[in-house]
């Protein structure tokens, strides 16, 4: 099952870690928790604040420990196909808390939403579309779908903006295919 995660972080520093991560499994099911920061965790980024609403307080009060986290995503997403807008940021969290909690760092690994939009539409229109046409209608999709505000920069939001995107994805491709009669 193709599941889409999103985490937000302390900063965008070197030393940056997670404090939210969320998941969406394909059918809708989700999933969101707060990161209580270990003491080693002592980055932090009032302009990142600012940006996802999260304080450091908040963690420290309502967080979850990384190590129940870690054990629960390794537990519900192995063997499911995850990926991530930005699977760099999202895989060094990703690695940092898994690390945390004393699990290998690539227990789990994370593809480009991209690819899981472009794989969507290929599953509807087939291999004699160019594979141009797959990426620009991917791109078409991501356009279409831009929050018209500021986006919400919380995980679950962002997540299920991931899974909404790949949805549409499928959605264009099966308008394509009536449209052109193939």
């Amino acid at each position: 099952m193709i599941v889409f995660l999103d985490f937000e972080a302390s900063s965008l520093r070197k030393n940056s870690y997670p404090i939210e991560v969320a998941w969406v499994f394909e059918d809708g099911r989700c999933v969101s928790h707060l990161l209580r920061p270990p003491a080693e965790w002592t980055d932090w980024s009032y302009e990142a604040e600012k940006i996802h609403g999260i304080t450091r307080g908040k963690l420290l009060t309502e967080g979850v420990p990384v190590m129940d986290v870690a054990d629960e995503m390794l537990r519900d997403l192995t063997g499911h196909a995850l990926y991530a807008s930005a699977p760099s940021w999202d895989g060094k969290w990703l690695s940092t808390l898994l690390r945390a909690a004393g699990q290998p760092r690539h227990a789990l690994r994370l593809e480009k939403s991209d690819d899981a939009f472009a794989q969507a539409a290929r599953a509807v229109l087939g291999n004699a579309v160019p594979e141009k046409e797959i990426r620009e209608l991917v791109r078409e999709v991501i356009a279409q779908t831009e929050p018209p505000l500021a986006p919400a920069h919380r995980a679950l939001p962002d997540a299920q903006l991931e899974l909404r995107r790949w949805q549409s994805a499928r959605l264009a491709a099966e308008a394509r295919t009536e449209q052109t009669g193939s």
